[in-house]
């Protein structure tokens, strides 16, 4: 009797129902979310590379109370940009000019520039391992060796995210089990390596068969998808899973807030763009007026993770609830503290 749709090599390693893993959605992820989609057969995942290595622990504790079924926690293997460690007070201030005047106009104070404190991918690495995860994927490299011969050791499957073919071969090449393909529509950051992102931006469709060629392990499609005629698509092209993020964010149990789940429901998000300006590192937003100042040539942006914690620390400092606030951005009035489809600041 031949497999049915839903049933693979991949779905089998990981223990999941459905051919369907839910981006890990950054500072947006939730406890709830993650254990719902282990919960109804697919594969739950948590974005944790903002988390310090104690707190991480903590919501794999939370997210085994709330399901037996495997899940993913995501890291992304490079933490900073050159010049993070290095970045002063003038350039937090020039940094923060373009975000000022909207603070202004919302009431909210500005932010004060704080020093830098480090977080290192191999101590976030080390919850996963001693917690033995079932998944553990990331972004933005491959983890040192000694991390994925553990892994396999302790029979962690291990999930690495390609933005080129020359990256899923490098993927392949160092041992990890599955192949995340991520195509420019993604929602969220680029999570490219091996070039800059700028010159890595594939579309998922032709990137998904390029990498399928080239790599044995299985892939995983992801960008632009978000209904069964995406997720056919992928299969027939030689992916045997999605992931998908901007769906999964628009969910009652996410992390996003309530203006931006109704504004993803709503028909005001279709126009997405490109920015280093929400983090520093280059990623699909939802396209507003901010998104525009802060792609204006000549506009300061910190280095990741500056650029985010600066961006991240005006948004907090609303005095008015997020859901009250709608500044126009042009014909789509999407509120101008509104980033990503899949990605604020985290």
């Amino acid at each position: 009797m031949p497999p049915r749709w839903n049933e693979n090599r991949l779905t089998a390693r990981l223990g999941i129902d459905y051919p369907i893993i839910q981006g890990p959605l950054g500072g947006l992820s939730s406890q709830k979310l993650t254990a719902a989609v282990s919960n109804f057969g697919g594969l739950g995942s948590f974005g944790a590379h903002s988390l310090a290595p104690e707190a991480i622990k903590d919501v794999i504790a939370q997210i085994r109370s709330l399901t037996s079924k495997p899940f993913a926690m995501n890291l992304w293997v490079s933490m900073e940009d050159e010049g993070a460690r290095s970045s002063d007070e003038d350039a937090f201030n020039r940094s923060l000019a373009p975000l000022a005047v909207h603070l202004a106009a919302l009431g909210a104070p500005r932010p004060k520039y704080e020093p830098w404190s480090r977080t290192r991918f191999e101590d976030q690495a080390r919850v996963l391992l001693d917690e033995k995860v079932p998944v553990f994927s990331f972004i933005y490299g491959i983890p040192p060796r000694e991390i994925l011969e553990e892994c396999r050791a302790k029979r962690i499957v291990t999930v690495g995210t390609a933005t080129t073919p020359e990256e899923g071969a490098a993927l392949q090449d160092a041992g990890v089990d599955a192949v995340v393909v991520s195509g420019f529509e993604a929602g969220g950051h680029r999570g490219s390596f091996l070039r800059s992102a700028e010159d890595s931006l594939t579309g998922t469709f032709s990137l998904v068969p390029q990498i399928a060629d080239r790599v044995k392990v299985p892939v995983i499609a992801a960008g632009g998808i978000a209904d069964a005629r995406g997720v056919i698509a992928a299969l027939a092209l030689g992916a045997e899973a999605v992931q998908m993020g901007t769906a999964f964010l628009a969910c009652e149990e996410s992390g996003a807030s309530l203006i931006h789940r109704k504004a993803l429901r709503g028909g005001s998000v279709g126009h997405t763009a490109l920015t280093k300006g929400f983090t520093g590192r280059l990623a699909r937003a939802i396209h507003n007026r901010l998104l525009e100042e802060l792609n204006q040539a000549g506009t300061a942006l910190l280095p990741y993770p500056l650029q985010r914690r600066l961006v991240r620390t005006s948004r907090s400092r609303q005095r008015r609830p997020a859901d009250r606030i709608s500044c126009p951005s042009g014909p789509d009035k999407v509120p101008i503290f509104l980033s990503a489809p899949t990605c604020w600041p985290s």
